[in-house]
């Protein structure tokens, strides 16, 4: 294999994101991936896509090849509260507020560019050590074939210059590592509506946690945040009582219909206070993981990939260097801590019945249905990220 400037871990969307962004850098790259292709391609997982993700991906070349469903408006409410508001993308001369795919129909579309470009993918191949160097980061590729660890075709171990980590989990316990346990789990599922969704989302704010629907094809994709104790209880309810439970927490203003099978995963902030050092920048899900209650998380990350991809395009040479990843790190500072601060006190403000708090939510989403350029400003953030001051 030849020795690449750029080794990639990880070819999901944030790992194919930055490859293809870079497909004209003259750098040789590399992706590797511990998973089958069909793996990654069959990913159900949906993510919300913010206007400015759209524009990047149009920049990739991707976007016509997407089946992407838009939000044209986002119904903003608090169950057993006053006050409600409503965001909607004519106000602001957008098509649509943010877009919901799942990760595989996302992945599909990006590996295919890549493979058009010519970038080596090595499917199946785990990467189990890095070793950062004065030149390059050592890295030792394992096949994973069948699910079996073996030697790699070729044994030697692979030299690049810099390696993007966009793939994995952030470890617990680490010292550079900010943790918080927000003891939430999310029941995430898929649920039909009466009169389909029309292009609209809504978050509802309950007692228990909030609740996120967001339209997907022609039905709902469902988020539901709850503690532990209830999402175990929710999950022992047949499909009627469930399907009951939510109603009750939205009223008249939806019929729901059928719901898909349910699944639940455990809610927590982690991110690396520093997301590059020796030869080494980490992206996406190994640089933060953010709570789901603003959709955030996929948006964060391509950002920080394209602006590592114009970071490495303006400082030609080392891609690793010391100074490039020092300039990396320095431009994504308001925005990457700005949106995980802004997620973490959505979650700290919304998450809980505390009845001053109960009050104050009211007040503000009155305040943000009354003064349009307090509207505004929270669209923007949630379109174009932290830089988007009025």
């Amino acid at each position: 294999m030849r020795q690449p400037d750029l080794l990639v871990v990880g070819a999901g969307p944030v790992g194919l994101a930055l490859a293809l962004a870079l497909k004209d850098s003259g750098l040789a790259i590399v992706l590797a991936d511990a998973r089958p292709r069909a793996a990654v391609l069959a990913d159900p997982r949906v993510l919300a896509l913010a206007h400015g993700t759209r524009l990047t991906l149009e920049r990739l070349g991707v976007w016509d090849a997407l089946p992407a469903t838009p939000i044209r408006r986002i119904h903003v409410s608090q169950q057993g509260g006053f006050g409600r508001t409503e965001l909607r993308a004519e106000d602001y001369h957008q098509p649509a507020l943010g877009y919901v795919v799942s990760a595989g129909a996302l992945a599909g579309a990006l590996r295919a560019a890549v493979d058009r470009s010519g970038i080596a993918v090595l499917d199946e191949t785990e990467v189990t050590a890095l070793t950062p160097q004065a030149d390059a980061v050592v890295a030792t590729l394992v096949a994973t074939l069948g699910g079996t660890a073996a030697s790699a075709p070729d044994d030697a171990p692979c030299r690049a210059r810099l390696v993007a980590c966009a793939e994995g989990r952030l470890e617990a316990g680490r010292r550079d590592v900010v943790e918080r346990d927000y003891r939430q789990h999310a029941l995430i599922a898929r649920i039909d509506v009466d009169g389909g969704h029309r292009d609209r989302a809504f978050e509802r704010f309950t007692p228990q946690g909030p609740i996120a629907l967001l339209p997907c094809d022609s039905n709902f994709a469902l988020v539901q945040v709850v503690s532990p104790e209830r999402a175990d209880a929710l999950l022992a309810l047949d499909d009627a009582g469930y399907v009951a439970q939510l109603q009750d927490h939205f009223g008249t203003r939806l019929r729901f219909g059928a719901v898909s099978r349910r699944h639940r995963y455990p809610l927590g902030l982690r991110y690396r206070r520093d997301p590059a050092g020796a030869r080494t920048v980490w992206l996406g899900n190994a640089a933060q993981t953010l709570h789901p209650v603003a959709g955030q998380g996929f948006n964060l990350a391509l950002r920080d990939v394209w602006a590592l991809a114009e970071t490495l395009l303006r400082h030609r040479g080392d891609p690793g260097g010391a100074a490039v990843l020092d300039a990396y790190a320095d431009s994504r500072g308001l925005d990457r801590f700005g949106m995980i601060h802004f997620t973490d006190a959505l979650v700290r403000v919304f998450s809980n019945d505390f009845a001053p708090l109960r009050q104050l939510r009211g007040a503000g989403l009155l305040a943000l249905d009354l003064i349009p350029p307090l509207r505004g400003f929270v669209a923007r953030r949630m379109m174009f990220g932290a830089r988007a001051w009025p």
